[in-house]
């Protein structure tokens, strides 16, 4: 029977390839928004704004429970969520392009450099054998964790969730379809994808139903659906003789 094992990582790579995952993400978004210089500032604040989500999502989802660990410090210096990244990385461009005034749609361009980062970080999430799934049955496609326990391969799907993401959205920027909407798409589609996947994940759930996370993959569902819609209004509005 044929399982992956996941070993335990060093930090220090782990945080090489969040610097490679960064790296990655602003080549592509320079290459792609190379005509624009406020384009950086926008990615600049994208970042930082991400930081801050991930960490605020992740203290109010699971993060109060390490406090008696006695490795507690680490736990709260690295503990990150992907979905606050992406609530936060939204607030921080919608302020960028307000304070810049910019107001051309910049969705597109994050619809590809988003999943890429997210991507390479479950790549480290992997490595490092975080972020695990709930045990079950061994079988040839279960992951055993630093114990030797099958689980849920919740990071490899995560990983070919953002995987088909990037190709998706590279055929439709190709094809000139839903220009100006990608992002929106992709908050709607991860935030659903989360929310049910979550289900299998090893996460604290509050109340033993809903874990902090799958309240922030609604939260994203939310502000795409929201993004969506106001994206549809202003192009129906300038369209308008």
């Amino acid at each position: 029977m044929l399982c992956l094992a996941l070993t335990p990582f060093t930090f220090s790579s782990y945080g090489w390839l969040l610097l490679v995952a960064i790296a990655a993400s602003l080549f592509t978004w320079t290459r792609l928004a190379r005509r624009d210089p406020r384009l950086v500032l926008i990615y600049v604040a994208a970042l930082l704004s991400a930081f801050i989500g991930a960490k605020l999502v992740y203290l109010l989802a699971e993060g109060w429970l390490d406090w008696p660990m006695p490795d507690r410090w680490l736990r709260l210096a690295t503990g990150k969520s992907v979905l606050g990244a992406l609530l936060g990385g939204y607030a921080g461009v919608e302020f960028a392009k307000h304070a810049l005034g910019h107001r051309a749609a910049t969705g597109d361009l994050f619809a590809l450099v988003a999943p890429l980062g997210i991507g390479i970080g479950r790549v480290g999430c992997l490595l490092h054998g975080c972020c695990l799934g709930e045990r079950c049955e061994p079988a040839w496609w279960t992951l055993r964790d630093a114990q030797g326990v099958a689980r849920w391969p919740a990071v490899p799907l995560e990983l070919a969730f953002n995987i088909a993401a990037i190709v998706i959205f590279l055929l439709l920027r190709r094809c000139g379809k839903m220009r100006g909407q990608h992002f929106h798409l992709y908050l709607i589609a991860y935030g659903a994808f989360r929310f049910a996947h979550e289900w299998m994940r090893m996460t604290p759930k509050i109340a033993g139903v809903l874990s902090g996370y799958q309240l922030a993959a609604l939260a994203c569902v939310a502000l795409g659906v929201w993004g969506f819609r106001r994206r549809a209004r202003l192009e129906r509005a300038v369209a308008a003789p």
